[in-house]
C-alpha cells in the first residue's frame, strides 16, 4: 500500500514508540526500517529487551555487492508473522556512510508493494547528519511526530514551514500528534503548524512502555485506550495516503 515515514522536530515524542506500536497494529504485512540516525537500535534494545543480537541491518545492506533490492531480503529479521524489521545503525558514526544508500533503498522499499508489504520508516529527528533525507522526501506520507504542547509545537515549526513547501519538501506531509487537548486541540496545532493532524494518540507512558522497552503489558491492554489509539492511527494514515494518491492523479490529468 505505502511507505510511511515518521520522524520528529526535536525532543522525545515517541517517534520509535509509535513506529513500533503502528507497525504491530497494522493491517497488513508491513516491514518496520530503523532510520534513525543517532545509531543504536531502538527495538532490539527496546522492544526486543537485548534478547536479540545484532545480525545484519542497514550497514550491511549498504556494503552488500547485490543491488539493493535484492540484498535487501537478506537483511530482514521477522519480529512477528505480520512485522519484520530492517535493524538500524550501530552507532551514530555510521549514519553519514549510508548517504548515498537512501534513494536506491526508498525505489527498493516502493516495490515491496507488489508483494502485498507496506514500510514504516522510523527516521529519527530532523536536522542530524545522516538523516534519511531521501526516504523522507519520497515517501508516500511523511508524518512529524509531536506532542500538543507549547515547546514541541514552537520546536515544529519551522521545520514544518520548511517541509510543507511544493517542490521543495515532503510529498504528502501531516501531523501524528501525542498527547491531543493537553493542552492544544488538533485544529489549534494544525492552524499554527499549517499541516493537517492526520492521526493523534493518547499519551500513555505504561501503555507505551510495551513498545519502547518491552515492559508487561497493562491490564485490558489489548482492548485499552492506546492500541486502540494505533488501530485508529492506522486507518486514518491508509486514508491520508490514498487522497494523497488521488491528489496526484487528478493534479497529472490537467
Amino acid at each position: 500500500m505505502a511507505v510511511i515515514c515518521l520522524t520528529s522536530a526535536s525532543g522525545s515524542p515517541g517517534v520509535t514508540t509509535t513506529s513500533v506500536g503502528l507497525a504491530f497494529c497494522w493491517p497488513r504485512p508491513v516491514l518496520l526500517v530503523e532510520a534513525d540516525p543517532t545509531g543504536g537500535s531502538g527495538v532490539l534494545a527496546g522492544f526486543m529487551k537485548g534478547t536479540t543480537p545484532y545480525d545484519a541491518g542497514l550497514v550491511e545492506l549498504a556494503l552488500s555487492p547485490l543491488s539493493t533490492a535484492d540484498a535487501l531480503r537478506d537483511v530482514v529479521m521477522p519480529l512477528s508473522p505480520n512485522v519484520s524489521i530492517v535493524v538500524g545503525t550501530r552507532t551514530h558514526a555510521q549514519a553519514a556512510a549510508l548517504r548515498d544508500m537512501w534513494e536506491p533503498l526508498g525505489s527498493a522499499l516502493r516495490e515491496l508493494e507488489a508483494s502485498g508489504q507496506d514500510v514504516i520508516v522510523d527516521a529519527g529527528r530532523l536536522g542530524l547528519t545522516g538523516s534519511p533525507q531521501q526516504l523522507l522526501d519520497s515517501a508516500d506520507a511523511t508524518l512529524l511526530v509531536t506532542r500538543a504542547d507549547l515547546p514541541s509545537i514552537s520546536a515544529a515549526r519551522s521545520w514544518a514551514e520548511t517541509v510543507r513547501q511544493p517542490g521543495s519538501g515532503w510529498r504528502h506531509p501531516g501531523l501524528l500528534l501525542i498527547g491531543e487537548g493537553q493542552p492544544y486541540r488538533d485544529t489549534e496545532v494544525s492552524k499554527v503548524l499549517g499541516m493537517p493532524v492526520v492521526a493523534d494518540l493518547p499519551d500513555d507512558p505504561a501503555a507505551g512502555a510495551v513498545y519502547h522497552r518491552g515492559a508487561n503489558p497493562p491490564r485490558h491492554f489489548e482492548t485499552g485506550p492506546y492500541v486502540r489509539g494505533l488501530q485508529a492511527a492506522a486507518q486514518s494514515v491508509q486514508a491520508h495516503v490514498s487522497r494523497g494518491r488521488f491528489a496526484l492523479v487528478e493534479e497529472a490529468r490537467r
